[in-house]
């Protein structure tokens, strides 16, 4: 399984060979270092830990993540990891925290269409509805209403690797990534 974290540079685009336009997302990937490795017989499962970007300290890392594998005697602690696992082509999936709306109305978090907005109506036009019925009564669990918005974990899947840049350890990704610029993505192979 191919792997790496990176940091989200943010969003640009670039020409194929017939002159037609690709939205690429620019991550600067990697370098990142094996801190430890989970065994089945120790731990009961089989993970390579890793860690990127070390503190302004020098000691120790900002990100410490844990990605499953399959054989964990393909790497062993203190390994460096680049985007030199990756092909140009690779079918993958980017996993980040989306952005953060903060508080929002029903209309703009779960899309409702809202209440009429012409004569002879009392309610909001932004308002959702009714949120109960008759029986029971009281308001059902999961029902939406306005809230808290964004700054959740999102996966994106179906993405490809469009260009890899070793020394300058990028990797250009075509289409969207979640989050925003700076934060710290996990790239996985799809």
């Amino acid at each position: 399984m191919k792997f790496i974290l990176g940091t989200k540079l943010g969003m640009s685009q670039i020409f194929d060979d017939n002159g037609r336009m690709i939205p690429v997302t620019l991550i600067e990937a990697g370098p990142m270092t094996v801190t430890q490795i989970r065994t089945n017989e120790k731990d009961g499962y089989s993970a390579v830990q890793v860690g990127y970007q070390t503190k302004k300290t020098g000691k120790g890392f900002k990100h410490l993540r844990e990605f499953r594998i399959e054989d964990e005697g393909q790497y062993k602690t203190g390994d460096v990891i680049d985007v030199s696992v990756f092909d140009e082509k690779d079918l993958v999936r980017a996993i980040g925290t989306s952005k953060g709306k903060g508080f929002a109305g029903v209309m703009k978090r779960h899309n409702f269409s809202g209440m009429p907005a012409s004569h002879g109506h009392k309610h909001v036009a932004r308002h959702g509805g009714s949120i109960g019925q008759r029986f029971p009564q009281r308001t059902l669990k999961g029902m939406k209403m306005p809230g808290h918005m964004g700054a959740k974990q999102a996966t994106v899947r179906g993405l490809t690797v469009v260009k890899i840049d070793k020394e300058k350890n990028m990797l250009l990704i075509r289409g969207a990534v979640p989050g925003i610029d700076g934060k710290v993505v996990e790239i996985r192979e799809q």
